[in-house]
């Protein structure tokens, strides 16, 4: 759990009292997530907020700036109330506890579970597109960070995360050269499709609340421009969040109708490239998962990679790629069988249960 230090403290509620015109009651440090961000609920008499501190200057003026376009445009982000970016802290709107993420969790085994499952991704698939393409065609690329595109660049970055937090960490042999080239050809393939939207980037379930039976949305200060696949892919098969390997292929049809509402694109282009845009995804998220887990050791983390190798070895048994890349695919099925990921699987079984 967060520490409080008594300068960020007084910073934080200097910055609440000028905003809600009251004392601070209350401070509860929330869980810490995947980045280096702080996140602190504060609470006076009348009002709350969540405040922010991020050491980051850019990323915080990428956030503080893409919430308050996405608000002109009517999104449901969370409202900046009060800012302090010289001193690395914000105030937000605070949207309470409930996550798509917990959501799933609490209603799971419920009589009604897929037809709520399938309410609530409705929801979220048909305001996506409002992101990428509405709201994305007035947006300042500029203030992107820490790159204005997912470009190949940055596709790179993701697939060496990959390679040297998880697969080395994992102790996955693999060879260097025959992987890096089968890398470049992935990442040309990606970049073959339209690539001028909005990417959200973490379009995942914890990084939308649900408040009043509606989603809200959070965290896109990681947004570049990009193929409309990726964030599709990441909601679908978001690892520990999936309901069944049918329900993703299942909603498409729903993203393609409401994105079409926006822009014209053919279909089946879209849904031949989506597939890959899910395992760069995955490739990323494990490469988290290494560096998170393996790395820094925290449980969390270690937790969620049985999950992805789950999505991963769906992907690898149920598509068929139109390129070759041989020293990847051989990798991949060494982390699908590997002893050492289904030993995790099985803490991973115990606390399921639990």
């Amino acid at each position: 759990m967060l520490q409080l230090n008594d300068r960020k403290r007084k910073l934080l509620t200097n910055l609440y009292q000028r905003w809600s015109d009251e004392p601070v009651l209350e401070i509860t440090p929330l869980p810490e997530s995947g980045s280096y961000r702080e996140y602190y609920r504060l609470k006076g008499k009348e009002k709350s907020a969540i405040a922010v501190y991020n050491a980051d200057k850019k990323e915080n003026k990428a956030f503080i700036e893409f919430s308050r376009h996405f608000s002109e445009v009517g999104l449901p982000v969370p409202q900046i109330f009060a800012e302090d970016l010289e001193k690395d802290i914000y105030l937000l709107e605070d949207l309470g506890d409930i996550t798509l993420f917990s959501y799933l969790t609490e209603i799971r085994g419920q009589q009604d579970f897929y037809k709520n499952v399938v309410s609530i991704y409705k929801k979220v698939i048909d305001i996506l597109p409002r992101f990428q393409i509405e709201a994305g065609n007035r947006l300042n690329y500029e203030l992107c960070y820490p790159r204005g595109q997912f470009d190949k660049q940055s596709m790179m970055w993701d697939l060496n995360y990959f390679k040297y937090y998880f697969l080395k960490l994992g102790k996955i042999p693999f060879d260097e050269q025959s992987l890096e080239i089968d890398f470049h050809t992935f990442a040309d393939y990606l970049l073959s499709t339209n690539c001028g939207f909005f990417l959200y980037r973490d379009f995942q379930s914890r990084n939308i609340m649900i408040k009043d039976g509606e989603p809200h949305f959070i965290d896109y200060q990681g947004g570049r421009r990009g193929a409309l696949q990726y964030d599709l892919a990441s909601l679908l098969f978001d690892a520990k969040s999936r309901p069944t390997p049918q329900c993703p292929c299942g909603t498409i049809g729903i993203y393609i109708l409401a994105a079409k509402k926006f822009t014209d694109f053919d279909e089946t282009e879209f849904i031949q490239m989506f597939f890959g845009y899910v395992l760069i995804r995955i490739l990323q998220a494990l490469g988290a998962y290494g560096f998170r887990g393996f790395y820094e050791k925290k449980e969390h983390f270690l937790k969620s990679i049985p999950f992805a190798i789950d999505n991963l070895s769906w992907l690898l048994n149920t598509v068929s790629f139109p390129f070759k890349m041989p020293s990847l695919v051989k990798a991949l099925q060494e982390v699908v069988s590997s002893k050492e990921f289904q030993q995790i699987g099985e803490v991973r079984r115990v606390h399921t249960k639990t």
